[in-house]
């Protein structure tokens, strides 16, 4: 089984204690876990948007924003390659993730009124209705699917690499990060296969439980929810800021 979120993949099952007196993987276990994870999210989010609104210059909080961002990197690589430690490094990365959020989210409030609560409402609404797809048989995770799904999102992570690094050098890529069409397509897009990514997401999730994998690995299947849960967010975020600056 392959799925584009790299916490989440055919070999995080390829482990050696399946038969851990500390139990075994179960749906419930993990969607526990996802909601504690999301109201770690939630509360720190809260906090730091609370703190970015309180202060007499919101910009002077960017240097924190970009150390969560990393810190939120750092963690996760430590969950993807130790997933024995995903116990305690979910829960970590679920409140720095917390704090880069509601502080980027802070930023998008201030020059678009009320489209945090609209992307957050989104983000739910998504996850939701292919959690009921999935679930009812509507969406099939057949291997093309999977192909496909993994192919456009390899394609953009090269983009937004590219992007990067032309930054670098005082450049980028034209038209997809601006208000035009052309940019509400990519976005559009984006958001598309964000969503998608989430399915492949549950099917790991219920293939895990079935392979009887170890306890442990419901915070691992928590962490790469939330993973996809928070891009999706994120994009969500610029799309409807590129639709409300036209």
């Amino acid at each position: 089984m392959r799925t584009r979120n790299p916490a989440l993949n055919e070999k995080a099952f390829h482990i050696d204690d399946r038969s851990s007196a500390a139990g075994k993987m179960t749906i419930n276990g993990t969607v526990n876990k996802t909601a504690i994870l999301l109201i770690l999210v939630a509360v720190v989010a809260v906090y730091s948007w609370g703190k970015a609104f309180s202060v007499e210059n919101p910009a002077q909080l960017y240097p924190w924003m970009i150390g969560c961002a990393i810190g939120g990197l750092v963690v996760a690589l430590i969950t993807i390659f130790k997933k024995t430690a995903a116990p305690f490094t979910a829960p970590l990365y679920a409140v720095v993730e917390g704090g880069f959020l509601g502080i980027l989210s802070a930023f998008y409030e201030m020059s678009f009124p009320g489209i945090v609560f609209q992307a957050i409402l989104l983000t739910f609404g998504v996850l939701f209705a292919l959690l009921a797809a999935y679930r009812s048989g509507l969406i099939k995770v057949t291997e093309n699917f999977k192909l496909g799904v993994v192919a456009a999102t390899g394609g953009i992570f090269l983009v937004y690499l590219a992007s990067m690094v032309m930054s670098f050098f005082g450049t980028s890529i034209p038209l997809i990060h601006e208000s035009g069409w052309v940019g509400i397509g990519f976005s559009l897009f984006v958001v598309v296969i964000a969503s998608l990514n989430l399915v492949l997401d549950f099917d790991f999730i219920e293939n895990g439980a079935e392979a009887g994998a170890p306890k442990y690995m419901e915070w691992f299947a928590a962490f790469g929810l939330l993973v996809t849960l928070i891009w999706l967010y994120i994009e969500l975020l610029r799309l409807l800021s590129k639709l409300r600056s036209r």
